[in-house]
């Protein structure tokens, strides 16, 4: 569908304008209004709702992008944050799954990147564990992919699946390999998350797993959120993009961490 159709959804043109502010620096109503051929009228309430989201930073006639930030952000907004770089992770990350294999996918935006990528492969067998309704919606129709989806209490700002009842299921449960999305990853704090909940979720999850995969946009180095999951010797593998801090990569390499930018 092309981003000019009046039918294009509120809820993807938000995302186009997030990422757009974000790629340039600052987007002014008059262009908004000009790319999505809509009034600027709606364009301002657009604007309003993704500040009110804390996504931009509304100014007069426009907006700038919103500070860096470790807060629970909602999905939405995340996808359209850093969104190539994601879908090059989300990428290279899928080519580390083999036919037969099981694995968990954690919920985020950048795996979601991942389970995109395998919908584009052909399967005899593959057992995809998730936390994450977006994730199950992915690859939930692909006959040849059985979705595993914990159970638990929802949260609405990540449309993942949290608490005692997920963290049961999974105890039960192993597999060859995690793909693990973080908010925060930095050499002293280790890998971290807003909610305390997912931190634990996340954490038995490494458990279950014989290899760690982190996966993040380089945004995320150098940041802490409030809770740990764990540290960075916890991870096997980090897949981030080409414009990663060289000290920061350094740190996780020091800990044993294969680090592979794309």
């Amino acid at each position: 569908m092309s981003e000019n159709t009046p039918r294009l959804l509120v809820e993807e043109r938000r995302r186009l304008i997030v990422e757009q502010v974000e790629r340039d620096g600052r987007a002014t109503v008059e262009q908004l209004a000009a790319r999505f051929a809509i009034s600027t009228v709606t364009i301002r309430a657009d604007l309003e709702a993704l500040a009110r989201n804390a996504a931009i930073v509304r100014t007069h006639g426009g907006a700038l992008p919103a500070p860096a930030r470790t807060a629970d952000t909602p999905l939405s907004i995340k996808q359209a944050r850093h969104a190539a770089q994601k879908k090059r992770i989300g990428q290279a990350a899928a080519k580390l799954v083999a036919d037969g294999d099981t694995i968990i996918l954690d919920s985020g935006s950048t795996t979601v990147e991942i389970a995109r990528a395998l919908r584009q492969r052909r399967w005899s067998a593959l057992t995809v564990v998730t936390n994450g309704l977006y994730i199950a919606l992915e690859l939930g129709a692909i006959p040849a992919i059985r979705v595993m989806m914990l159970g638990g209490l929802l949260r609405p700002s990540s449309d993942s699946l949290v608490g005692p009842a997920a963290e049961q299921m999974l105890a039960q449960l192993s597999a060859q390999r995690l793909f693990l999305g973080v908010d925060g990853i930095d050499a002293e704090a280790g890998v971290t998350t807003p909610d305390p909940q997912e931190a634990a979720l996340n954490a038995l999850m490494i458990r279950a797993a014989r290899e760690t995969v982190a996966v993040f946009d380089s945004s995320k180095l150098g940041q802490r959120a409030l809770s740990v999951i764990a540290p960075l010797s916890a991870l096997h593998v980090a897949i981030t993009d080409s414009a990663a801090d060289a000290a920061q990569l350094r740190a996780l390499r020091e800990a044993g961490v294969r680090v592979e930018q794309v």
